[in-house]
């Protein structure tokens, strides 16, 4: 095993911007990943259900609104696995590499007119892929510093504008060519945008050094033993499970919603528990990870109206707004560039503010309470198109870019306080299973969604949105009176 210090030393220091030469690899790779992702996932609900003379699958709206919500939630389990895999088996660097090839494949899947099967095929590709690339890749970047190296958070805000830029084009691209030449013509920009990021990283990957290179708690062979085994079994149950359910005339969209929405919720409420209980956490540890499980709670209620940007949201932009300006027509995926354009725009103004208020600015729980707020806030707004009109006449796109930022607003709020506080609120024996744990949030979020976009078809938009605007308005005001009490039990965090 290579230490920190020879693995920082192995890595050219100087040449991108002023950071490690290998940030370059790593912010070009994420850059496209997320360019296929998000691109993709800006036409993948209108491909489902739009009519198949219209080049779609013609799959009720209902349903393929659920599918984008299982896809969600298992797009952010999968990490996981990935995680797993990269720290037992083959290291963090050839994680980035399989997954980019798993997720080039299922991008190359959806480009070919293969109909249902070849949606699902995608999908099981993308989430696996996605998986070993999505949170490997930032650890990547953790490696090419040293750990009292000055220039750490300004390469990870660097990384992180590249997610966001490939987010924000990617949709206008992708719309665009999905508009003049298809849909299989739009999936299969992901797939060259999946591909080129492959090539940055493989041309430039002499530059990352030692860095990810080798697995940093590998198995010795009685594991792996026992690993095999485990999956074997793991993977037959599943399959029992499934020919049963096909047998029984039970494998349903709807059941399977169900299955992912239980363990969504299950596996974060299972893993806190173990956590407290284990005698590896102390006193104070175990007052932190109390003070956690309400900022978990937000932190769910949030992304489960954020994520309904690419479900419900873009279904009222295709169905509910008038897209024409002028002679030209407005690719209703275009809308998904809104959150990252507004992250772009705002984020260094956040940041600028966190600096000049210094500790006099809100703590942590109220930071998330406003976050809730601002989230509740954005779809109680979006009641108003549906109150001033009969529920069938077009309405002003306006609307839905105030919703989305709005939602921006809180996003910039929790997202990142939310990463920060789990590092500093965590078990110090379950240090990178909490972070794992403050992305299954987003999960349990796109679980729970799979099952409340189901009511948005049977219900009116302004009882949909209102309510649940509502619960989450109602929920930030409840952070807010317990505040005082969550600071207390975070024993000096902040």
């Amino acid at each position: 095993m290579y230490t920190k210090e020879e693995i920082v030393k192995s890595v050219p220091q100087t040449g991108f911007v002023g950071q490690p030469k290998g940030l370059f690899p790593l912010f070009f790779t994420e850059f496209w990943e997320r360019f296929s992702y998000y691109g993709m996932r800006a036409i993948l609900i209108f491909y489902m259900y739009y009519a198949v003379k219209d080049g779609g699958l013609g799959l009720d709206r209902s349903q393929a609104n659920i599918i984008m919500s299982i896809y969600g939630s298992l797009i952010y389990m999968s990490g996981i696995i990935g995680g797993w895999i990269a720290d037992r088996i083959i290291g963090t660097q050839k994680s980035v590499f399989y997954g980019g090839i798993l997720i080039m494949i299922g991008h190359i899947a959806l480009a070919l007119p293969g109909g249902a099967m070849s949606l699902y095929a995608s999908m099981f590709f993308i989430i696996i892929g996605t998986g070993l690339l999505k949170p490997n890749v930032s650890a990547v970047v953790g490696d090419l510093y040293a750990d009292n190296d000055p220039r750490r958070d300004s390469g990870f805000s660097i990384f992180y504008m590249g997610i966001n830029m490939g987010a924000f084009l990617s949709p206008l691209l992708v719309g665009w060519t999905e508009q003049k030449w298809g849909f299989h013509a739009g999936f299969a920009v992901s797939a060259v945008g999946m591909f080129i990021g492959l090539v940055v990283f493989v041309l430039s990957k002499k530059n990352l050094g030692l860095a990810g290179s080798q697995p940093t708690n590998p198995m010795n062979e009685q594991e792996k033993k026992k690993a095999a085994i485990n999956f074997s079994i793991g993977g037959a149950v599943v399959l029992v499970l499934g020919i049963i359910a096909y047998t029984t005339g039970n494998a349903s969209i709807e059941n399977f919603s169900l299955l992912i929405t239980t363990l969504g919720v299950l596996i974060p409420t299972v893993f806190m528990i173990y956590m407290y209980r284990s005698p590896k956490t102390t006193e104070v540890e175990k007052s932190r990870l109390l003070a956690y499980v309400p900022l978990f709670i937000s932190a769910v209620m949030f992304w489960a109206i954020a994520e309904q940007s690419a479900t419900t949201l873009a279904t009222f932009v295709d169905t509910r707004t008038d897209l024409t300006l002028g002679n030209f027509e407005i690719p209703p995926s275009w809308f998904q560039s809104l959150n990252p354009l507004f992250i772009i725009a705002l984020a260094p103004l956040f940041a600028l503010l966190w600096t000049k208020w210094g500790e006099r600015g809100p703590s942590t729980p109220k930071k998330f309470a406003f976050a809730l707020i601002f989230a509740g806030a954005s779809f109680i707004i979006m009641m108003i198109p549906s109150l001033i009109t009969d529920g069938e006449t077009l309405v002003s796109p306006l609307w839905v870019v105030f919703s989305f930022f709005l939602v921006v607003l809180g996003e910039l709020l929790l997202s990142p306080v939310g990463l920060s506080a789990t590092t500093k609120l965590a078990p110090a024996a379950f240090a990178g299973q909490t972070m794992a744990l403050w992305f299954l949030a987003s999960s349990a979020a796109s679980a729970i969604n799979a099952q409340l976009v189901r009511i948005y078809e049977v219900i009116s938009e302004t009882a949909y949105f209102g309510v649940l605007g509502a619960l989450s308005v109602l929920l930030g005001i409840v952070i807010l009176f317990l505040t005082p009490k969550i600071s207390k039990a975070m024993r000096g965090i902040k």
